[in-house]
């Protein structure tokens, strides 16, 4: 069995809001705040699989993905073969992440990228960390996730 998708990845990763309490009158302490990096915004999306073996390849994907930028994708990439009859296609809920492994893979690779010591400055350098982190996701992990697929 493979598992694939695709996965957006922010340049600059905000978890939310932060606030700050200070007192009337009391000046922003430069320690209690964070600066606002005017580089840049965007995100980084890439598309993946994976099975028992091995990991796939994971891709760049630039464009909006429609039925045709999928197609033309599956086209131009040896390694995708979801849908020539080489695998089993099930019948699968389309929204349901907790049974797609492949959704906690994506957390683990991000995870992997944000706690670098030096986080990527700018989107081909986000791109870059990311196809490179993904090759080095050990083969346990992505078993264990395959493995725990009968307790959900």
């Amino acid at each position: 069995m493979a598992w694939s998708d695709e996965s957006r990845f922010l340049l600059h990763h905000v978890a939310g809001r932060v606030r700050v309490r200070r007192l009337p009158g009391e000046h922003m302490a430069p320690g209690c705040s964070m600066g606002k990096r005017q580089v840049g915004r965007g995100s980084v999306m890439l598309w993946a699989m994976f099975y028992w073996e091995t990991l796939g390849s994971a891709i760049h994907v630039d464009v909006t993905l429609t039925r045709s930028t999928y197609l033309s994708i599956v086209a131009d990439h040896e390694w995708f073969y979801e849908h020539n009859n080489q695998f089993e296609v099930l019948t699968w809920p389309p929204n349901s992440p907790d049974l797609n492994p492949i959704e906690h893979l994506w957390d683990v690779l991000n995870k992997q990228v944000r706690s670098m010591e030096s986080p990527p400055y700018d989107l081909q350098d986000l791109k870059d960390l990311l196809l490179t982190s993904w090759c080095q996701i050990p083969q346990h992990t992505f078993r264990d996730l395959v493995e725990s697929m009968p307790r959900r």
